[in-house]
C-alpha cells in the first residue's frame, strides 16, 4: 500500500534535496525509501529504478537552472548578459552541489530532446547575439561557454582553487572578463585569406 501523500513529483524533489545533502551518486530509490520510512516497494508505483529516479532529478536540475537564467538575462545584453548567466551556474552549483552534478548526467537522445536543455543552449544564443557571431562560429561559442562554466564551476567545487592566491573570485571575474574580451574579437576560421594589405 502506498503511503498517503507520496507523489512522484514530492519523491523526486527528496531526491534533490538528498543530492544535496549526500551527493548525487549515494541517491538510490533504497535511500529515498529510508528517508521517508517506507519500504522500497512502496516507492516504485511512482518511480521504476534509481535510474530513474536520477534522470527525473536531473530534469528538475535543467529546468531550475534555466528558469534561473531566462530570469537573469531579462533586459540584459553583452557583457552584462554573459556575466549574470555565468553566475547563475556558479551560484546554483554552490546552492545545490547535488542537483548541480545531475544536470550533467547522462540522457538517452529523447529524453534529452525533451528535457531543459535545449533552453540552455537558446540562452547561451541570445547572449551571443550581442557578439555578432553566426552560423558555425556561434556553435563553437555555445560549446566554449559552456565548456569554461562547468569547468570552472566543477573545479572550484572540489577545492581546485583553495589553496592559492588570487582567490577564485577574482579569478572567475577576470575569466569572465576575458571571455568578453574573445567574444568581441572572435578570431577568423583558419586558412581565411587576409585583406590585401598595400604595398610599401
Amino acid at each position: 500500500m502506498v503511503r498517503v501523500g507520496l507523489t512522484t513529483d514530492r519523491l523526486v524533489r527528496a531526491g534533490a534535496e538528498l543530492a544535496d545533502e549526500v551527493g548525487f551518486d549515494q541517491v538510490t530509490v533504497s535511500a529515498l525509501a529510508r528517508r521517508f520510512d517506507v519500504k522500497v516497494a512502496s516507492l516504485y508505483s511512482h518511480l521504476r529504478s534509481s535510474q530513474d529516479l536520477k534522470t527525473r532529478i536531473a530534469l528538475l536540475a535543467l529546468e531550475e537552472m534555466a528558469d534561473r537564467a531566462a530570469e537573469a538575462l531579462a533586459g540584459r545584453a553583452g557583457t552584462d548578459a554573459l556575466t549574470a548567466f555565468a553566475n547563475v551556474y556558479r551560484d546554483y552549483a554552490r546552492e545545490h552541489p547535488g542537483r548541480y552534478a545531475a544536470a550533467r548526467h547522462p540522457l538517452d537522445p529523447a529524453t534529452a530532446a525533451a528535457s531543459a536543455g535545449g533552453r540552455h543552449a537558446q540562452l547561451t544564443r541570445a547572449i551571443l547575439r550581442g557578439y555578432d557571431l553566426s552560423g558555425p562560429d556561434e556553435t563553437h561559442a555555445v560549446r566554449l561557454l559552456g565548456s569554461v562554466f562547468h569547468g570552472y564551476v566543477s573545479l572550484e567545487a572540489a577545492g581546485g582553487f583553495s589553496h592559492s592566491a588570487p582567490d577564485s573570485q577574482a579569478s572567475w571575474t577576470r575569466v569572465l572578463e576575458a571571455l568578453d574580451a574573445l567574444l568581441r574579437s572572435w578570431p577568423a576560421p583558419a586558412g581565411t585569406d587576409s585583406p590585401d594589405l598595400p604595398e610599401t
